[in-house]
């Protein structure tokens, strides 16, 4: 009794220590917005403008030809219109004349998140899809694009595109999805409308913090009655339901189509969802199920890497191995958010008594982590069966880059490093990003042999 009353209290200790330490750090980036938002009003009132319109046409022309990079964001991630100026790539879309960072769900599953990219992109009012809009009780349709950011999409002007966490997902349900032709109206798709893609601590296996967060190891969709998702889930279903309209315009989870506005539910509306009968917590589409490893194994068995598309992830880490023991790599280079985290995903052990999530899995080859998401879920897919895959250790060790390979790189750095605060990763912060343009721009063209940043193909050997 004694024993159990010990780990009960421990375990409420630590929800409530990373109950504070999110609500500090949300209300920093909220803060943090909204002081640059005012600061920035007060400078364009202050002072006017010296932009030259004409040299701003001049500067879109010049870019006409190129395919945009568009960026995905993660979990809890915003996009271009959100937070006011606030960035979630900390401005590295500014290293590119044509950048585009998609505004999608925050929390919404990731095939809802693709739909979404899709119409975004394209134009058109999004279509979730009758079967699955059934399926998870939410609206068929959702927000209105009208003409979409790139409309000319298509095999003749192909994409990029750059995913951070579970926005590398995304990226490649959206593929798959172009692949089968899933969009009603859109004959014409396949999967060689996406140029390459290029993930950023990539969720593409799963992550034990879902598990640590309050996913039941069980199924990987059920939630733990007391944990930090539950409180997190009591937190959005409030603020969607109270649907306070500059707040969400602000920021918005992205659960728009499950319609928890009390001006369409009411207070039974909200009883509803909050003790699971309705809601995007209550059919499972939401992020978190995805991103358990039985829920990304699930996905993963429907997606495949494509001949024609290049690929390329760079996989974070913030751990070392010790005497056969692996801990955290140090304290000051850790974000206080993912600090608990890091130590916790190092020792975590799946349940003895419970299933493993697929046939052969060790403990040990997942405990190498970066605070959210396990180092060997981020360098390829591998779940439920592993895709062709190349590491390297340095650009220069690379030859002429192959489509249909998965190319890796594992960066010491914490999941959150080179996203919002560009200070924290200094200089890496530029090598990682120039690294990613200047390869996407010299993959333009798909029938010219490519080669990695500050590699200039071989020369021939003139003959003897």
């Amino acid at each position: 009794m004694m024993k159990l009353w010990m780990v009960t209290s421990l375990e409420l200790a630590e929800l409530f220590v990373s109950a504070m330490v999110h609500l500090l750090y949300a209300f920093y980036i909220f803060s943090t917005a909204v002081a640059g938002d005012i600061s920035k009003n007060v400078n364009d009132y202050l002072f006017k403008s010296n932009v030259d319109v004409n040299d701003y046409d001049q500067s879109q022309s010049n870019v006409e030809g190129l395919p945009p990079i568009v960026l995905v964001h993660g979990i809890f991630g915003f996009g271009k219109g959100r937070l006011g100026g606030l960035s979630y790539f900390a401005g590295a879309e500014k290293k590119d004349e044509r950048v585009l960072v998609p505004d999608l769900g925050s929390l919404t599953s990731i095939y809802d998140r693709a739909r979404e990219l899709f119409y975004y992109l394209k134009g058109g009012r999004v279509d979730f899809g009758e079967e699955h809009s059934e399926a998870c009780g939410h609206s068929r349709f959702g927000r209105d694009y009208r003409k979409g950011q790139y409309p000319e999409w298509d095999e003749d002007h192909p994409i990029h595109f750059v995913g951070h966490s579970a926005g590398a997902q995304v990226i490649r349900v959206l593929q798959q999805m172009l692949a089968d032709k899933a969009f009603e109206g859109f004959d014409e798709t396949n999967e060689n409308w996406v140029l390459s893609v290029t993930s950023l601590s990539g969720a593409f296996n799963g992550t034990t913090r879902t598990y640590l967060d309050g996913m039941r190891t069980e199924d990987g969709i059920g939630m733990k009655p007391i944990s930090l998702l539950q409180l997190c889930r009591i937190g959005v279903i409030m603020y969607d339901w109270l649907d306070i309209s500059w707040l969400k315009t602000y920021y918005s989870f992205g659960f728009d189509h499950f319609n928890m506005s009390w001006k369409k539910t009411g207070l039974r509306g909200l009883v509803d969802c909050l003790v699971g009968n309705t809601g995007p917590f209550a059919t499972g589409d939401w992020v978190l199920p995805d991103l358990t490893i039985q829920g990304s194994t699930s996905l993963n068995s429907n997606l495949q890497t494509f001949p024609n598309t290049y690929y390329f992830s760079y996989a974070t880490k913030r751990t070392r191995r010790i005497m056969g023991m692996t801990i955290p790599s140090g304290v000051l280079g850790i974000h206080p958010m993912l600090f608990l985290r890091v130590f916790q995903m190092s020792q975590w052990r799946f349940p003895q008594d419970v299933s493993p999530p697929y046939k052969g899995y060790r403990d040990e080859e997942w405990q190498e982590n970066d605070g959210a998401m396990n180092t060997i879920s981020m360098t390829h897919p591998r779940l439920p069966v592993e895709h062709p895959s190349r590491f390297i250790r340095s650009d220069s060790e690379c030859q002429t880059l192959q489509p249909g390979i998965w190319y890796y790189k594992i960066v010491e750095a914490d999941h959150i490093t080179f996203i919002v605060n560009r200070e924290r990763a200094g200089v890496q912060f530029d090598l990682i990003y120039d690294s990613i343009f200047q390869r996407c721009r010299k993959h333009v063209f798909r029938k010219i042999p490519q080669t990695l940043p500050n590699q200039s193909p071989r020369a021939p050997r003139s003959p003897r």
